[in-house]
């Protein structure tokens, strides 16, 4: 590393990482406690009908929606457990990158790395596609237009973004250049 503190070594990405994959199990966790809820709720629901004759107004849309709103739950904390736990492996092998972020569009952005010039035609911004859903995230990154963020690759096209006063990381992939 000659000298360069990797990403991971970083109080702040420690903290970011460790926020992020409680996030994760959160997700997870979550998930599963709807599924136990469904096959709990279905149990009574059966007993009910079978005690009363009949059947119990809306308990079977009630098990599907928690079945399947857990599963998903379920499955998107699992993924983001998954690249957390990748993200830690690659930042434990890169430095940081400081620079500038620039938005492009709704999802993309554009980092300028430390000793970036525009004028140069050989220097290029890393153009990146936010990989988050979520648009409270979205914004978040967004409001960093213009502001010093730290950039580091995690995987073929994968990077992951943060910035001072953030409490979390953001997954973003190379973004294809725009057609001239």
């Amino acid at each position: 590393m000659d000298g360069v503190q990797p990403a991971a070594d970083d109080p702040h990405t420690r903290s970011a990482l460790e926020g992020y994959r409680a996030g994760a199990l959160r997700w997870l966790a979550g998930g599963v406690i709807a599924v136990v809820l469904a096959v709990l709720l279905g149990a009574v629901a059966i007993s009910l009908a079978e005690d009363r004759g009949r059947p119990v107004p809306l308990a079977g849309m009630v098990v599907v929606v928690l079945v399947v709103g857990g599963v998903v739950a379920a499955l998107a904390g699992a993924g983001a457990l998954a690249r957390a736990l990748r993200w830690r492996r690659a930042l434990a092998a890169v430095p940081w990158q400081r620079g500038l972020l620039r938005i492009a569009g709704p999802a993309i952005v554009a980092f300028e790395p430390e000793g970036y010039d525009e004028w140069d035609p050989t220097h290029e911004p890393v153009r990146l596609r936010l990989v988050s859903t979520s648009v409270w995230r979205t914004r978040q990154v967004q409001g960093l237009d213009g502001g010093e963020v730290r950039l580091a690759p995690v995987g073929t096209g994968q990077w992951v973004l943060t910035a001072e006063g953030l409490p979390t990381l953001y997954g973003a992939r190379s973004a294809r250049r725009p057609a001239r």
